[in-house]
């Protein structure tokens, strides 16, 4: 098969006069590359349009090296430089993955291609129009799931923790129950009245309450707690309760005192003591086992809330109203694991009057991601981090904006680099923990809102700038 019958197997030349893809022949060359060729180096210059032939290209994502495949060219794929396009390099690696055969035409045969060759030149700017779109779609879901893979390390352990204290607290709790008909037992032999066991209940609820009341007040001392339970054991022991450094434990952690004992005493009698106290405390260990598997279940529903919120997975796709605040708190929620694996403090100041701003949420979700994400992986052990937002009134414009301030106390982003930090593929992480392309689409996506972000940086504090329209 000659060489004009291989172009015609091209999908999009399959419309071209003969005599134009000929012309394209006489200029270019023919060449092949062994397989795992490095066909261009990182932001080595791209010189020219590259028709394949036969093989296959792989574009690494790595911008500084080998990294994983972003895309890929089969046979009669159409690449590299093309008319009217601004192309002088590419920040990634291109490969020849297996033996590959091209025709390649230089750059410099451009200009007379746009002049001579009508159909040829619209083809290839076809070409390129689709490039920029397929290539957007692509880059902009990689960095999704870069996000989401950030995320999903963090949120496997922030849900393993209260997952794991249900599982020990029902399994504990099952354990506990079985003590139950013993202790059934011994309170069927008690006599008392039902102004003994409302006095009973009474004991027991109060105490329930009370430290319900006391649970956000500052927990007891080591020290305190040992001497409260040495007190507790000392009066059980007096009384001929058996047992008492187990039920000790219980009683201390429920607030009760020695002067609550002697009134239970008062009330009940020494004979009906001992199987009381058992029936307290038996209750009182399930009542804190309930309560925790209460605490971790609701820790379940907030991070399962804040996953839907975040993903908006039970919304709509469209434009909608949103509250900042929300998707703000749900994003730190979901990376709590790792402000706390940093010990970074966040100072949220999100006023509840705030308007609300039109817009899609999954975008600006992934604004707060990467911007919050950036500033934890700056941010020393102990750093800070300060996330704001108050409306901004131009009144040259006549308009209402949100301006949202993400700021950190790390080391600041140099000088020589602040210009350079929206641009695609630009990274100064290591390879493998970043892909250059968050900032570059938080600024696609603020641009999506008709807004605006800014950057100040010095070392020591680095300040982003999210203004976003009210409408």
């Amino acid at each position: 098969m000659n060489l004009l019958e291989t172009l015609r197997q091209f999908p999009a030349l399959a419309e071209v006069p003969d005599q134009q893809l000929q012309w394209l022949i006489d200029r270019s060359e023919e060449v092949s590359f062994p397989a795992e060729t490095v066909i261009y180096k990182p932001n080595e210059p791209v010189d020219y349009l590259v028709l394949l032939l036969e093989g296959r290209i792989r574009i690494e994502s790595g911008s500084n090296g080998m990294g994983d495949e972003l895309i890929t060219y089969e046979d009669h794929s159409i690449l590299g430089v093309l008319p009217f396009s601004r192309m002088k390099s590419i920040p990634n690696r291109m490969m020849a993955e297996r033996t590959t055969h091209v025709l390649r035409l230089h750059r410099d045969h451009l200009p007379d291609l746009i002049h001579s060759c009508y159909e040829l030149t619209e083809t290839f700017v076809h070409q390129m129009n689709t490039r920029i779109r397929d290539f957007t779609k692509l880059t902009q879901q990689n960095e999704k799931m870069a996000s989401l893979g950030r995320l999903s390390a963090g949120l496997a352990h922030e849900l393993n923790n209260p997952v794991a204290a249900v599982v020990r607290s029902a399994d504990t709790l099952k354990t506990h129950m079985r003590a139950t008909p013993e202790a059934f037992k011994t309170i069927m032999h008690l006599k008392l009245t039902d102004e003994q066991v409302d006095s009973v209940n009474t004991v027991f609820f109060g105490k329930l309450d009370q430290c319900l009341a006391k649970g956000a007040a500052k927990p007891l001392t080591l020290l305190e707690r040992s001497s409260l339970e040495d007190d507790l054991t000392d009066w059980l022991d007096d009384h001929g309760v058996d047992d008492s450094v187990d039920l000790a434990g219980p009683l201390v952690e429920y607030c009760f005192t020695v002067a609550d004992l002697d009134w239970i005493l008062e009330k009940i009698g020494d004979d009906n003591l001992a199987g009381v106290i058992s029936w307290l405390v038996n209750n009182l260990v399930t009542e804190n086992l309930v309560l925790d598997i209460s605490e971790a279940s609701k820790r379940i529903s907030t991070l399962v809330n804040s996953i839907k919120n975040y993903t908006h997975m039970d919304r709509g796709v469209g434009k909608e109203r949103i509250q900042l605040a929300e998707g703000i708190r749900n994003t730190l929620i979901l990376l709590d694991h790792k402000v706390k694996s940093k010990h970074i403090g966040v100072k949220l100041n999100l006023p509840d009057d705030l308007p609300a701003v039109c817009g899609w949420p999954g975008e600006l979700n992934q604004v707060w991601t990467n911007l919050f994400d950036n500033a934890i992986d700056a941010l020393p052990d102990g750093g800070q981090l300060e996330i704001s937002s108050q409306v901004d009134r131009r009144s040259e414009e006549h308009m209402e904006f949100v301006l949202t301030k993400v700021i950190d106390n790390g080391t600041g982003i140099p000088k020589d680099i602040q210009d350079k930090i929206f641009e695609p593929f630009f990274t100064t992480k290591e390879i493998g923990k970043g892909t250059g392309l968050g900032l570059d689409i938080v600024q696609g996506v603020i641009k999506h809102h008709n807004g605006s972000i800014k950057v100040q940086s010095e070392p020591g504090r680095t300040e982003f700038s999210i203004c976003l329209p009210v409408e």
